[in-house]
């Protein structure tokens, strides 16, 4: 068998006041399996329960208002059902000893107007995504569209579906928040210039493209304590047309801003799997430490060896695995025991809406 470790992956660290018995998360990944009302349901509940061995699962994308969708049947936290639907799924995570996150999603530009009766997708600026792929919508695949550039009190009512969200998340009975600034949805788009050419407060120099983000936290922080809260970003990343020529200073400031706010984590896409905007050389999570005094997780592409060498070092706190869950609900065990992984990820399940290739392996 071939030679591996597991020291520190499988080490026990605190988490603000949460005490994780590993340092394993369950990235978050949509799946589309929440009905076309947005509700989870006792599938959903059951795969968030087979994967509760995760020191940390952090959910599924999550819409904070109507106005945020922009996927079909992902899930919401912004109504009474929603928040009882999310309410099974945490008492099943919870039940089996488990902890988990509510991740919270605008998809921004990377919308249609048919999640939106008509109207067009919100966006820092009217830019149109374009990476040469359709979107899907309800009534099949439509091409992409120029959204419409938020006003101020468009601006100010998304702060506020954050922070309404997070309240959700709270009476629903998650353990705390992330905050999704990443893959070209609403937040990234406001971080980079590539996409936010506001003159407001909102956009212009790095500052002030920060503070949708820094607003947005701040709010949330006022729901949850500080030590419950995490901010996704995603440097390097190509996904959904993103990628500008300041990124490195642009989120290294973004870092920095972070760093006093005294976090739950910052969660760096450092790997490139999803793409690699190939603007200079990507940034590392060293880069990171040297800026942010807090806790790091690591994502996209590690493998267990790599993921634990990483903490060792000292670059990374804890690694986000995604795909490896897709099929390994047990993966925690698999890496204590070294038993190979199931690679079959089915990706012609990843998004369609029934058990098959969901409930992964299937339950004994």
């Amino acid at each position: 068998m071939a030679k591996y470790s597991t020291e520190r992956l499988m080490s026990p660290m605190m988490l603000g006041d949460l005490s994780l018995p590993n340092r394993v998360v369950m990235a978050p990944m949509t799946r589309a399996r929440a009905g076309q009302e947005r509700i989870p349901n006792e599938m959903m509940a059951q795969y968030y329960r087979e994967r509760s061995t995760a020191g940390l699962i952090i959910s599924e994308a999550t819409t904070v208002s109507s106005r945020a969708n922009g996927w079909v049947q992902s899930p919401g936290i912004y109504t009474d059902r929603m928040i009882q639907g999310w309410r099974g799924v945490t008492e099943a995570v919870h039940r089996d000893g488990g902890r988990i996150f509510c991740q919270l999603w605008h998809c921004g530009r990377a919308s249609h107007s048919e999640f939106h009766d008509g109207q067009p997708p919100l966006a820092p600026s009217a830019i149109r995504l374009d990476d040469g792929e359709p979107i899907q919508t309800p009534s099949g695949k439509r091409d992409r569209e120029v959204p419409k550039a938020m006003s101020h009190d468009e601006v100010q009512t998304t702060i506020a579906d954050y922070a309404a969200a997070a309240e959700a998340a709270k009476q629903a009975g998650f353990d705390g928040v992330e905050v999704h600034g990443a893959n070209g949805y609403l937040i990234d788009t406001f971080l980079q210039s590539k996409t936010n050419q506001r003159e407001d407060d909102y956009g212009g120099d790095i500052a002030k493209r920060t503070r949708f983000l820094l607003k947005i936290v701040d709010r949330v922080c006022r729901v949850f304590a500080s030590d419950r809260v995490g901010v996704r970003i995603s440097p390097n990343g190509v996904f959904n047309d993103m990628g500008s020529p300041d990124y490195r200073e642009q989120f290294l400031y973004v870092a920095e801003q972070l760093s006093g706010r005294q976090l739950a984590y910052l969660h760096v896409m450092d790997g490139t799997g999803f793409g690699f905007h190939e603007l200079g050389e990507p940034m590392t999570l060293q880069e990171f430490r040297g800026v942010y005094d807090g806790t790091l997780i690591g994502n996209v592409g590690y493998d267990r060896d790599e993921a634990d060498k990483r903490i060792a070092d000292g670059e990374a706190d804890l690694i986000a695995f995604g795909r490896p869950y897709i099929a390994n609900a047990d993966l925690v065990q698999k890496f204590v025991t070294g038993e190979a992984l199931h690679d079959d990820y089915g990706t012609e399940y990843w998004y369609s809406h029934d058990a098959e290739g969901y409930l992964y392996p299937p339950s004994k």
